[in-house]
């Protein structure tokens, strides 16, 4: 992983073999950012994609292995018991262009990866909500 900053935006690149998530999640704590937006392309072989199914308030997961381009990736960093807390999707296209996406939990890059994190000045927190089953945004903490 290299990275730089440009007044509020990191931008990162990531080498095969580097895993997205982890990658992120370490730029946070050593940068201490603790809100911000993520955006990134790329091209991976292996990912976690999931969907939540509201009627059971749980995550399903699908694995991916092959020759994958990050058609889109997007999310949020806010925190969780004081740590960052990312909340990321992206949507995959395979070979024959096919794209399916989801809430991203891992991928492998298999070329390279652009990370741009924009930083934002504030503070907003997570909170488990029995009554969605998901660590909702929270304004107060």
């Amino acid at each position: 992983m290299e990275y730089r900053r440009f007044s509020d935006t990191f931008i990162m690149r990531l080498n095969r073999g580097e895993e997205i998530i982890a990658s992120i999640g370490a730029l946070c704590e050593r940068e201490g950012i603790m809100l911000g937006s993520v955006s990134a392309i790329g091209a991976i072989g292996e990912a976690t994609l999931g969907y939540f199914d509201t009627n059971v308030k749980q995550y399903f997961t699908h694995q991916y292995a092959g020759i994958y381009e990050i058609a889109n990736m997007s999310g949020n960093i806010s925190t969780q018991d004081g740590k960052p807390y990312l909340h990321i999707h992206a949507v995959l296209a395979g070979e024959d262009g096919t794209a399916f996406g989801g809430h991203l939990s891992r991928a492998v890059v298999s070329a390279t990866c652009e990370v741009l994190i924009r930083v934002l000045d504030g503070h907003v927190g997570r909170s488990f909500s029995e009554e969605i089953g998901l660590n909702l945004v929270t304004f107060s903490g």
